[in-house]
């Protein structure tokens, strides 16, 4: 059984679509569009999606105390 997520995505186009563009494909990242798609896909162990969210959390926070180190 897997439950689908449903997104909900607007963007308002006005005149320069390439803007447009650019705002939906950051949106759909933010949202994590493309990510819930490959898990459909393709199976995943719980041992590496583990893996994946703990790396994606250290750099995360890497990417948190290098903007923090920079601002001083």
């Amino acid at each position: 059984m897997s439950s689908r997520k449903s997104y909900n995505i607007e963007v308002s186009v006005t005149g320069n679509v390439e803007k447009s563009l650019r705002q939906l494909k950051k949106k759909v990242e933010r949202e994590g569009v493309v990510r819930d798609m490959k898990r459909l896909v393709y199976f995943e162990p719980p041992t590496q999606r583990r893996r994946k969210r703990l790396v994606r959390a250290i750099k995360h926070n890497l990417m948190k105390n290098a903007e923090y180190l920079m601002g001083d």
